[in-house]
């Protein structure tokens, strides 16, 4: 009982009274029966025990109505609007009226909430005071790194990258999509890799010349060195164009991320997402066609700006003129764009092994994997939905648009943006990042965890875009 929602407990509570009244009634009525001792009253007695029975129902029915819309519904919103507040920072207002029917308990949430927010607001002004000197210690570091002519890569023992500059990521974008928290091994020669720092190691050299070959066939030339205090290393690569922009990708939290076997087993912050949105010629994924596909990754709970994915797509039939009205795509804008087999083929190099995210992921991969050929691979990635996270935090009752969503999330969706996929992805992400700590929060630290919970939404909620 203590893992059910706080609604269907309650409904629970008033189909048992229901019943144990109809229950009740009907011995009382079988009591009175034997007692007469005349069979010509059964009919009778019969007619009252129907009545009775399906008015009692009918007013646990209505009584649970009442107590759902006024008390139920109420303290859910209240428990979520505590934990944005409490996890999040985000300045949720508590509208008494939502609560007017329990007593002072809403006043003294908003008071709660005014405090917590006053408390927020002090120490935000101090956070921003230090994080103003880191970000300006940060930008005088990356101009003196933007001077050295080297495409650069460090990476984890296990050749997961936790940075790379511009050049470096022109240079790995000849053999794929660069990734944070990818492999290296994804982009150059394993063998020669590995060898090399066996060789390092074994030596105890800390810094050598190498010449490795891209999967592409391509080589590249340059130096490589191991860090003293780890076994992380630095590949430091002739770049491609030495006078090309330098910005840099990275997240030196990886260096301590540990590697997880088991998907269900791993903590959220140590899987890399990718969410993405597509917009299409229609509702069917049988009949309709997808125009535009579009995707941002997350890796250790942030969104990584440089990393994305934003194609139109060809249907090779015209737009119908009211899907064009949504999302603004025309013929004319797609005439040059690639069909969707090539588009999708790019899509899936840029997933790789990530978990997908999508608001009413179900519709999305329909698209997908529908509209593919028949000897194309399958996107076999761990899908989330935000639909079923939303249900999650602000319990089924709420409106799980994307819209809404993001409303009480604060995430702001510029119209320019808004309806198109690369906009939606970016907005969805945005919820995403700001819904972590709330499931962090209740307990819901892994991806076991999440999807045991999400499942028990499944039934109960209608998706909603």
């Amino acid at each position: 009982m203590a893992q059910l929602s706080l609604r269907l407990r309650v409904f629970l509570f008033f189909g048992l009274i229901g019943m144990g009244g109809v229950c009740v009634v009907l011995a009382a009525l079988l009591l009175g029966y034997r007692q007469l001792g005349n069979p010509d009253a059964l009919s009778s007695f019969m007619t009252v025990g129907i009545f009775a029975g399906f008015g009692l129902l009918a007013l646990a029915t209505f009584v649970w109505r009442l107590f759902d819309e006024n008390i139920s519904k109420p303290i859910e919103i209240l428990a979520a609007q505590f934990r944005l507040r409490a996890n999040t920072g985000i300045d949720a207002t508590i509208d008494e009226k939502t609560a007017k029917y329990l007593g002072d308990l809403a006043p003294a949430a908003c008071a709660i909430n005014e405090k917590l927010g006053d408390a927020s607001r002090i120490t935000a002004e101090q956070v921003a005071q230090r994080t103003a000197r880191l970000e300006q210690q940060r930008a005088q570091i990356l101009r003196i790194l933007s001077d050295i002519p080297v495409a650069v890569i460090v990476a984890t023992p296990d050749h997961q990258i936790v940075l790379y500059d511009g050049q470096a990521a022109d240079l790995m974008e000849q053999e794929a999509p660069a990734r944070l928290n990818g492999s290296v091994c994804d982009y150059l020669d394993k063998q020669t890799l590995c060898t090399a720092l066996s060789t390092m190691r074994d030596t105890g050299t800390k810094r050598r010349a190498i010449t490795i070959k891209g999967k592409s066939g391509a080589t590249y030339s340059g130096h490589i060195r191991i860090f003293d205090d780890t076994e992380a290393y630095t590949l430091m690569l002739e770049p491609l164009d030495p006078d090309a922009a330098r910005p840099l990708v990275y997240d030196f939290d990886l260096l301590e991320k540990n590697q997880h076997s088991d998907l269900y087993e791993t903590p959220l912050r140590d899987l890399t997402f990718v969410v993405f949105d597509s917009e299409t010629t229609g509702l069917d994924p049988d009949k309709d066609d997808v125009v535009q596909l579009g995707a941002v990754r997350i890796v250790n709970g942030r969104i990584i700006k440089a990393e994305v994915f934003d194609t139109l797509v060809n249907p090779r039939r015209p737009i119908p003129a009211q899907s064009s009205k949504v999302h603004g795509i025309t013929d004319s804008m797609v005439a040059k764009a690639p069909d969707f087999d090539a588009a999708r083929n790019a899509f899936q190099a840029f997933v790789a092994d990530a978990v997908l995210i999508a608001h009413n992921a179900p519709f999305d991969m329909a698209f997908l994997n529908q509209q593919s050929a028949p000897d194309a691979p399958r996107f076999g990635n761990a899908v989330m939905d935000t639909v079923h996270l939303s249900a999650i935090i602000f319990g089924g009752s709420a409106v799980h648009t994307l819209d809404a969503l993001c409303d009480r999330l604060q995430v702001k969706i510029p119209d320019h943006m808004r309806h198109t996929a690369g906009g939606d992805a970016l907005a969805t992400a945005q919820a995403f990042v700001a819904m972590l700590p709330i499931l962090e929060a209740r307990g819901l630290s892994t991806f076991g965890h999440v999807r045991a919970e999400a499942l028990r939404h499944r039934r109960i909620l209608q998706v909603q875009d």
